[in-house]
């Protein structure tokens, strides 16, 4: 046995001088080792998590001033999808009788005239719509009458039927039918008409 081998270890383990014995690493310290990196690791990814929801809840660190708060409240500028409606002075109403009563142009269109409207012709119905109109009344007018025209007069009497022609002036006809009583009550057809002249409420700023 060589002076070089430990006592008690022989075979292959013994030293001669020119061959060492190879010596395999523990296993419980690789072990450790493992356990030392998953450890690290986990605090690392622990930490990233912390730091994430602290940016959630404070806004990244980021300080919210009073200007900021400010701007998030300001209301959104509203566009009215419809044009405000013309005032009854601008809308000109031809008014004729589809009935076989008499007077009821000229009473419907004295009425009107007193409620601002402008009163162009008064007469008979041609005998296209003469005795033909079983309803309340006709609103009778060009292409663009539905942008404005029909609507403020429509409030001054209910049940009418819109009807559109090729005329290229502004004015409207109003033809009365058989089931027209009278025009509206004034208070009822005043309300009506301040309704379509107020623009629609801005929506209210959300702020928390």
């Amino acid at each position: 046995m060589s002076m070089l081998t430990p006592p008690g270890m022989g075979g292959k383990y013994r030293i001669t001088g020119d061959k060492y014995p190879r010596m395999r690493r523990s296993r419980s310290r690789r072990r450790i080792v493992f356990a030392v990196v998953a450890a690290v690791v986990a605090l690392g990814l622990a930490g990233w998590g912390t730091m994430q929801l602290i940016d959630a809840f404070t806004g990244g660190g980021k300080k919210t001033t009073a200007g900021d708060r400010a701007r998030d409240c300001e209301p959104v500028p509203v566009v009215s999808a419809a044009p405000l409606p013309p005032k009854p002075r601008q809308v000109t109403v031809n008014v004729y009788n589809a009935t076989p009563r008499s007077g009821l142009a000229k009473a419907a269109a004295d009425e009107l005239k007193k409620r601002g409207f402008t009163i162009g012709k008064v007469g008979n119905a041609t005998p296209e719509y003469d005795k033909k109109v079983h309803g309340t009344a006709v609103l009778l007018g060009g292409p663009t009458a539905h942008e404005g025209y029909f609507r403020v007069l429509g409030t001054q009497l209910a049940g009418t039927q819109l009807k559109t022609d090729t005329r290229s002036t502004a004015d409207v006809d109003l033809i009365i039918g058989t089931a027209f009583t009278t025009l509206s009550p004034k208070k009822d057809a005043d309300v009506a008409l301040a309704a379509m002249a107020e623009p629609a409420p801005s929506p209210s700023p959300s702020c928390r």
